[in-house]
């Protein structure tokens, strides 16, 4: 395997491309559900509450593995998570197109949630790993940004492989790409070590675990990553059926204005690291509670357009807000705390926001259900939502010191 080892490199500018590659792949093979929801409820006849639970069964298993997955790259190193989780979601995109029922899907699309749920812990774990820790909440925000770009790509991608070869036959595309993917991250990464990880680190897991969970700042963090999640998770998996059911979109419109909100949002994740290191340091809660505060005020506008074309505008500047605070919530567990950690903090709060996943579809689903179709009451609950990201932002303190000790 020497031949391997000089073939292989540690730039940090490398493993971010890889890395962003790996995160625009996992999004797109995730929002494909999303955009074939309706064709899958139209052959399994499924209620839209079922439809709510299809899309919920994926983050039960993805948001279980957040802690696990970050546990697993500081002990193992990120490379070897990283390649275990690329190959156990391939799989199963490829899987979902073979479910023969409701029963088979929800067991495929479960697993598939436990075979990414470790990828983006270790991903950011692979960032503390590559690069100076006075760089991390930068490029953690650029690396949050690939969840959106990824998003925008899917439409792009899925509906003109839903309308040629069917949403079955189009998972089955998607599962394969995947797995190419795993042979050039595979080939082209060298494994290494965080620079500031010590051994009594590697020996105090266990005790920088219960640190961690014993800290006001990361249950604060975690809460604001559920509430402003339950808007994410629950747009994402439902805003395709709203448009092609309420607002009478065709799939192929759909195609082309879905991807609109999500470049607006990798935009906003790419620069909140730079924002928050530049105009917010020791006082980051007020650029989650501003961004919060903003997401409410256009989702109120958007419930209220006119036209389609409002419709997207507003959800354009809903993402961009949105995505500030999800990414910030990362970044600064990122920016404070010791790299030897950086898997299991960021799993922390990433927990929070893929529990919002689960419970966030299902539940519009049954509003959707209760109200015979009507969306009125799906944007109070999206809009009490943020309200309550911008409360527990502003009760965080004011920081007086530019990392926290474990």
């Amino acid at each position: 395997m020497g031949w391997l080892k000089r073939f292989q490199s540690d730039n940090k500018y490398l493993v971010f491309t890889l890395l962003y590659l790996g995160f625009c792949v996992s999004y797109v093979d995730r929002a494909a559900i999303g955009i074939a929801l309706t064709a899958v409820a139209k052959e399994f006849q499924l209620a839209p509450n079922e439809m709510g639970i299809v899309i919920s069964a994926f983050f039960v298993g993805y948001s279980i593995m957040q802690i696990p997955g970050g546990w697993l790259a500081d002990k193992y190193g990120s490379k070897i998570v990283i390649i275990t989780a690329l190959f156990c979601w391939s799989l199963f995109t490829l899987g979902t197109g073979f479910a023969a029922s409701l029963t088979m899907l929800l067991v495929i699309r479960f697993l598939f949630g436990l075979g990414e749920g470790p990828f983006p812990a270790s991903s950011f774990k692979a960032i503390a790993e590559y690069f100076p820790k006075k760089e991390r909440a930068k490029f953690t925000g650029g690396l949050v940004s690939s969840n959106y770009i990824g998003s925008a790509l899917a439409p792009m991608i899925i509906v003109p492989l839903m309308i040629y070869f069917g949403w079955r036959n189009m998972f089955h595309v998607l599962g394969v790409l995947g797995l190419a993917y795993i042979l050039f991250y595979f080939l082209l990464v060298r494994p290494r070590r965080v620079d500031e990880e010590t051994q009594e680190d590697r020996e105090n897991r266990g005790r920088h675990m219960k640190k961690l969970l014993s800290m006001p700042l990361m249950w604060k963090l975690i809460v604001a990553a559920f509430c402003i999640s339950c808007i994410n998770k629950g747009l994402d998996a439902w805003m395709p059926t709203y448009l092609l059911t309420v607002r009478h979109l065709d799939l192929k419109a759909v195609g082309i204005l879905t991807p609109l909100p999500f470049i607006a949002a990798g935009l906003s994740s790419a620069m909140c690291g730079y924002v928050m290191d530049k105009f917010f340091n020791r006082k980051e809660q007020y650029l989650l509670a501003i961004c919060a505060a903003g997401t409410a005020v256009f989702l109120y506008f958007m419930y209220t357009a006119q036209t389609v074309a409002g419709v997207i505008f507003f959800q354009c500047l809903v993402y961009f807000f949105k995505s500030c605070v999800l990414a910030s919530a990362v970044a600064i567990p990122m920016k404070l705390m010791t790299g030897a950690v950086s898997g299991v903090a960021s799993g922390l709060v990433n927990m929070g926001g893929q529990v919002a996943g689960f419970i966030s579809p299902v539940i519009i689903g049954y509003l959707v259900l209760f109200f015979n179709g009507s969306y009125n009451a799906v944007f109070y609950y999206l809009i009490a939502a943020a309200a309550l990201c911008v409360l527990c932002s502003v009760s965080i303190p004011r920081r007086r010191t530019d990392s926290v000790s474990l």
